[in-house]
């Protein structure tokens, strides 16, 4: 693809069986259709108008879990989706005694199941509808600032209220290209969602840290919750009473698997691009803050590893953090190597400078000067973050977070509810209370004390301009106070409040705002102490907005038109909404002399094994691949069975979990990662080195019933070959 099509897909490929070596795009499913003649070459064998329909087989049986995807594979609730997407919920139920991370978990039977991490949902699309007409249609242009942003949040708030009348539902209104068009979804919110099978971390994480985001890869990343619901069928809080939930849809689960170049789509919910990033974004990005962020998360890894024990149960409670922040680390390492490889800032230089004589030669001076203004109010975001980051990051303490949020909605619950800041809604209530008790085996007073006083550390080392008076002046800091002292201060505080206790966060729920002011609990008290600070950093963080809002959909429509002239589709930023990318099975060369197989075999397994973590395969899964057991799995053309392989499918971070799927729409995988090479099509799409990492079901099966013997839930399924 040429440089100036970089995030757009080809109307004559649209048409035509051309080869390339990427398919780019994340596609909505109303936008199907008009890619159906390349969905058909390429290889789909059911009728492309069959997968624009949310509440339709297959796309109806694709679930969100609010951060990853999942898709159910039986009649009965039961969905599957990657290891590391389950995995906080498998954290949540260990203990030293019952460590469920190192030996894995199965429920033979339907009771026997584990209640996953307070929080967790799965959300089953019904509905879907245009309504930007209802967000932005009645708006003037002149209106600007905080008063846009306020209108358009109280349309979208009057839409999901309207939505939401109907008990059990969850209903939400994002915004694509943009801002340039809103639409209206609703979600069944299903509440009651159980653990039904997780194998162990030496095979769901195998290879750990060192091998993500690499290839060659063997992680067995699966494991499979399951959907309850009251026995009206309705969504339910937990209870024993409980029934495993009926779909609708569910897919059937490929063991013939697939060969080299075999089509292949994944149906999921990838979570955010920005390849319509502006090139003063991506210069902040990748000069500013990716490198500034590298060198928090780096010492708060190191802060925790350093505060809690090797198989404490500190350090399991905070497992499920270390590998979100080492996965973070290791993707913007990539991050900024995929943009100086590919000069993605002279090439989004470019772009802009082809976008700007395009306008200037059709006479489109007034969208011309829609994009000046937009850089500016940019320039003044991207200003107020870095003078705000370091300060933003003190709450990565859980019991500061805490107490700001409980706070904040004590407050919030004064008003109305339509008045009522998202997130602290009558909506929201059990989410808060779920997030109180989630710190529950999530948090250590020790590692959470470490965490904040090196945050405090590194705030400190930042110029004047650049700390919050409110906060020295409460925590009795300065820009002298040294490390002995600050320890002093800190401990003082944990010390001396009872928010350590679940109990005791819980009572603050229904507490009333006098109650917070009056408080004599340190942790309440700086709350209470950096409510008003936080309230102008919101104020002129949502005017900004507000100013964006009037101008990113003029971006768009510019951008639209320009590619239309040049025989291009575009397609929305991912944002957390369905999507489907296709494509194929395929191997690939990222660089000179690096060659990638599409598959990897369990013998790769044998080969990586050190017997210490993360290289440590249970011993059972060495013998039956030492004695060639490979059953009915195996795939002639690598005489093994596959465990994962490579795709060249547009992919990106929340698509975790994301049904692969054949030509018939049968699960053949699940989507999990992509390598090292790939992680800045966020940004740029790379046609040569884009390429997404899926589990095998033919792996996933092995697994199943050679190594765990979950032969219940293999019989439950239906099992194509």
């Amino acid at each position: 693809m040429s440089k100036v099509s970089v995030f757009c897909i080809s109307a004559a490929l649209l048409g035509s069986a051309m080869q390339v070596d990427a398919k780019e795009g994340m596609f909505t499913p109303e936008q199907l259709p008009s890619i159906a003649g390349d969905l058909k070459e390429t290889g789909l064998e059911i009728p492309a108008s069959s997968i624009n329909d949310l509440t339709a087989f297959p796309m109806g049986a694709i679930v969100s879990l609010g951060g990853c995807s999942a898709s159910f594979v039986s009649d009965k609730g039961l969905a599957v989706t990657n290891h590391h997407c389950a995995r906080g919920s498998v954290q949540y139920n260990s203990t030293p005694e019952n460590n469920y991370l190192k030996d894995g978990f199965l429920a033979k039977e339907i009771g026997d199941e584990l209640p996953a991490a307070p929080g967790t949902r799965m959300f089953v699309t019904v509905d879907f509808s245009d309504v930007t007409d209802k967000v932005i249609g009645g708006i003037d242009d002149d209106v600007q600032g905080r008063e846009r942003y306020d209108l358009i949040e109280a349309n979208r708030k009057a839409l999901i209220a309207e939505c939401e009348s109907e008990a059990g539902f969850r209903c939400s209104v994002p915004s694509f290209f943009q801002g340039l068009e809103y639409k209206l979804i609703k979600q069944m919110e299903i509440r009651d969602v159980r653990i039904a099978y997780a194998p162990a971390d030496s095979i769901g994480k195998y290879g750990g840290d060192v091998d993500n985001w690499m290839w060659p890869r063997h992680t067995g990343d699966f494991s499979f919750y399951r959907a309850y619901v009251g026995k009206d069928g309705k969504p339910a809080d937990y209870s024993e009473d409980n029934v495993p939930f009926k779909p609708d849809h569910f897919l059937k689960v490929s063991a013939a698997g697939l060969e080299d170049g075999d089509f292949v789509m994944a149906a999921g919910y990838p979570g955010s691009t920005n390849r319509y990033a502006r090139l003063s974004q991506v210069s902040y990005t990748f000069d500013w803050l990716y490198p500034t962020y590298l060198e928090l998360v780096d010492a708060w890894i190191k802060t925790i590893e350093n505060a809690s024990e090797e198989g404490s149960d500190a350090r399991i409670k905070y497992e499920a953090t270390l590998a979100g922040l080492n996965n973070f680390h290791k993707n913007t390492l990539g991050q900024l190597s995929g943009a100086k490889r590919v000069g993605l800032v002279p090439r989004r230089a470019e772009r802009e400078e082809q976008l700007a004589a395009w306008l200037d030669k059709n006479g489109k001076s007034d969208m011309k000067q829609a994009l000046a203004a937009l850089d500016a109010v940019s320039a003044e975001q991207m200003q107020m973050n870095k003078q705000n980051f370091w300060y933003n990051n003190l709450s990565r303490a859980q019991l500061l977070s805490s107490a700001q949020n409980l706070y904040r909605n004590a407050i919030e619950r004064e008003k109305p509810d339509a008045e009522r800041e998202r997130g602290y809604q009558k909506r929201d209530q059990i989410r808060i209370k779920e997030g109180v008790e989630r710190i529950e085996r999530r948090f250590d007073a020790v590692v959470d004390q470490a965490v904040w006083q090196k945050m405090i550390s590194m705030y400190l080392e930042q110029p004047e301009e650049n700390r919050v008076a409110a906060f020295d002046k409460a925590v009795g800091i300065d820009g002298d106070t040294d490390e002995k002292t600050l320890q002093k201060k800190l401990k003082a505080f944990y010390d001396n409040t009872s928010l350590t206790s679940t109990e005791e966060r819980l009572k603050w729920l229904t507490a009333s705002r006098a109650d917070f002011e009056n408080s004599n609990d340190p942790f309440i008290k700086l709350a209470v102490a950096l409510f008003d600070t936080e309230m102008a950093i919101e104020d002129k963080s949502k005017t900004l907005s507000g100013k964006a809002a009037a101008l990113r959909p003029k971006y768009m429509s510019a951008i639209i038109e320009w590619q239309k002239s040049l025989g291009s589709f575009a397609y929305p930023d991912a944002n957390s909404t369905l999507r489907v990318t296709y494509g194929n099975v395929m191997g690939g060369s990222p660089k000179d002399g690096l060659i990638y197989e599409p598959f990897t075999r369990l013998e790769g397994i044998t080969e990586k094994d050190t017997g210490e973590t993360p290289f440590d395969s249970p011993k059972k899964q060495l013998e039956l691949i030492k004695d060639k057991q490979y059953g009915p799995y195996k795939l002639e053309a690598i005489n093994s069975v596959p465990v994962n392989f490579l795709t060249d499918l547009d992919s990106t971070g929340g698509n975790s979990g994301s049904a692969t799927l054949n030509a018939k729409a049968e699960l053949i995988g699940l989507l999990f990662d992509g390598t090292f090479e790939s992680v800045n099509s966020d940004w740029d799409f790379d046609p040569k080195t884009t390429r997404t990492i899926h589990v095998d079901s033919r792996y996933m099966l092995w697994v199943m019933e050679y190594v765990d013997g979950a032969t219940n839930l293999i019989e439950e399924m239906t099992i194509v070959k």
